[in-house]
């Protein structure tokens, strides 16, 4: 009997030390899940204030860009020595606009190297305004009236995006064969916002 209750003794020590043991364990994993749960909220709002910020540099370099625009199909070596005359003649006869004052340019140039081979499309011209309610009349007869010809080259005039916000709008593109299928009336607006209209 003395023997039984020696060996019980023995087993209940075991138990509790084992008990205590696993406490201290479940208590250093708590800990741990703490501080996890601790990073992984600096995390979410380390991730929100990175999204925030990139959001505002897209923001300020679309912004940086409002006075540029980008005219495409304009033959290789048509605008000469001197691109800003080219341009300051050229759109107002493909706009039809009377600019007064004249038009003006902060600068103008060719995107990109120059091209070996003559049957390449030829590279768009950056061209940055000086005025900026003047970009602002010729991008909105541009998407009026656009595209325009110079001989017999079709011209397209388009405002200048960043990336991200190029990327964006052309996530749109895929949507708009739908929405002419359904009739629906769509827009977009700038810099990169969709809007649909269905009676």
């Amino acid at each position: 009997m003395d023997a039984s209750i020696t060996l019980l003794t023995l087993e209940t020590k075991s138990m509790r030390s084992d008990i205590a043991s696993f406490q201290s364990r479940v208590t250093g994993l708590e800990q741990r899940m703490g501080s996890l749960e601790v990073q992984a909220t600096m995390s979410w709002d380390r991730d929100q204030d990175l999204l925030y910020l990139r959001s505002k540099i897209t923001d300020m370099e679309d912004r940086s860009r409002r006075d540029n625009i980008c005219l495409h199909g304009i033959p290789e070596n048509k605008e000469g020595t001197d691109i800003q005359t080219f341009l300051s003649s050229t759109l107002p006869k493909l706009t039809s606009l009377d600019f007064d004052p004249p038009i003006e340019f902060q600068r103008a140039h060719r995107i990109g190297p120059k091209r070996s081979d003559n049957s390449a499309r030829p590279r768009p011209i950056m061209a940055c305004l000086l005025r900026h309610n003047q970009t602002r009349q010729i991008l909105q007869v541009a998407r009026n009236h656009g595209p325009f010809r110079i001989d017999q080259y079709d011209i397209r005039i388009i405002a200048d995006y960043s990336k991200e916000t190029n990327d964006r709008r052309k996530a749109f593109l895929a949507l708009r064969p739908r929405l002419l299928q359904l009739e629906i009336k769509y827009g977009l607006f700038d810099p990169a916002r969709v809007w649909v209209s269905k009676n």
